[in-house]
């Protein structure tokens, strides 16, 4: 019998350890800020806290600032990660992680934030500053990041308004496009889509990342900036879906979000479009369930926006929101979150941790994953050769074909062209973490 051939080994996980690495000075300058930024938030809430709940509040408010310092002090000072002493649900799988952290053949022995990978010690972090309140009633539900979540919706005002617009005024004649101008309106709302995947607040440490001019205005002028195009893909396989389509089958579309704010209204906009144009029967919203990397969107947060929009003064925003209230209403929008989409497990593993979120994927037609910190859990956020296979990368993870819409703000990427990356590399040493480079990453599966 032939011998099958051995994948090759897994190159190096990103790392605090490779000194002048981004993630070493993400690690030592850009976690501490958000870190120091959540305690200020507590600190300005104290009055909020006392009027609630009152002396109790004000106690829970100083435990848990006293926590998040300790906190910032172990990542700082590089100390060993400690097991998760909270009785949350998921618990006993962090500390699991740990355990195999602590074991992994070329580990550095005992997990420590500058040693272990960057991936895992970053999703640590922000699952302590959950225990950090959850572990403190009565203030245990506060979301320390919402405020920054809210600020950038209203300061991104006019690039709303100037989307729902321009969506309102498409679906009035949506009916009378031919197959190419279909196409070409899905191109310009995936490439909305993407670019809005630019107003992170966890790359920016919280400050201002707001969406402020037209969205559409200069999609154009980015193209060349889309290092992966896979667009057409996307296409032809939802076209040929509807095209096979019976009636017993529904076309379904699952959009694993990234950021509240600009982003999300871009993701439900391209959703909208996939039910209008008939690209898709339904559309499948994955969230996080714990407040998550300064800006992502959980269920507090997709909800509010889309209350938001319905109650706004501005005519197309408000036939946005109350439309997609509808969507919710009918069923044909479904939003779910999962615990695993905040645990430190790359998508690899997720067959195996949550074999019931992975069966529900399986259900997809296209899985649209957004963001960064999606597409590093999809390859492992390992130092790949840039020519790496896509296919590949993804390590067995094959629920649905799936594609990856995402501007680079780590240093990972597979996928490219042969020299393309080293090319960028030679006059832009910064590309991977810019933010100004995109992809539109398609993988057939299985």
């Amino acid at each position: 019998m032939a011998a099958v051939p051995a994948l090759p080994a897994l190159p190096v996980s990103l790392s605090g350890r490779f000194k002048g690495s981004f993630a070493y000075f993400t690690i030592k300058d850009r976690l501490p800020q958000i870190l120091t930024r959540v305690i200020d938030t507590l600190h300005r809430h104290k009055n909020e806290f006392f009027e609630e709940h009152g002396e109790k509040g004000v106690e829970a408010e100083k435990r848990a600032i006293s926590f998040l310092s300790k906190l910032r002090n172990e990542l700082q000072t590089d100390k060993p990660v400690t097991p998760l002493e909270d009785e949350l649900p998921d618990a006993a799988l962090w500390n699991q992680y740990l355990d195999y952290q602590r074991n992994l053949p070329n580990g550095s022995g005992e997990p420590s934030w500058f040693q272990s990978p960057w991936l895992y010690v970053e999703c640590y972090m922000y699952r302590r500053i959950h225990a950090a309140l959850a572990q403190n009633p009565p203030i245990d539900n506060f979301d320390v990041f919402k405020e920054g979540k809210a600020q950038n919706f209203f300061e991104s005002q006019e690039a709303i308004i100037a989307l729902c617009t321009y969506f309102q005024e498409l679906l009035k004649n949506i009916e009378d496009l031919d197959e190419k101008q279909l196409q070409e309106e899905l191109f310009k709302l995936l490439q909305v889509s993407l670019w809005g995947n630019k107003c992170d607040l966890s790359f920016s440490a919280g400050e201002d990342s707001s969406q402020k001019s037209s969205p559409l205005q200069s999609l154009e002028n980015m193209i060349p900036y889309i290092l992966v195009n896979d667009m057409e893909k996307v296409w032809s396989l939802l076209v040929n879906a509807k095209k096979n389509r019976t009636e017993r089958s529904n076309i379904r579309v699952d959009i694993i979000l990234d950021n509240a704010g600009f982003e999300l209204v871009s993701d439900l906009v391209l959703a909208d479009f996939l039910l209008t144009s008939k690209l898709a029967d339904e559309v499948y919203f994955h969230g996080k369930s714990i407040p998550w990397y300064v800006s992502d969107t959980t269920k507090h947060d997709f909800n509010w926006t889309i209350k938001q929009l319905g109650s706004a003064n501005h005519m197309w925003m408000s036939r946005c929101g109350i439309n997609w209230e509808g969507n919710l209403k009918k069923g044909v929008w479904v939003f779910h979150d999962h615990m695993f989409w905040t645990l430190p497990h790359d998508f690899s593993s997720m067959s195996e941790v949550a074999p019931d979120l992975y069966a529900e994927l399986q259900k997809s037609n296209l899985l649209l994953f957004k963001g960064d910190l999606n597409y590093r859990k999809l390859t492992g956020d390992r130092k790949w050769e840039y020519s790496f296979p896509f296919h590949q990368a993804l390590n067995k993870f094959h629920p649905a074909p799936l594609c990856s819409l995402r501007t680079l703000k780590s240093d990972t990427q597979v996928g490219l062209k042969p020299g393309q990356g080293e090319q960028i590399q030679a006059s832009e040493p910064e590309w991977m973490v810019s933010g100004k480079y995109g992809i539109v990453q398609f993988d057939a599966g299985l």
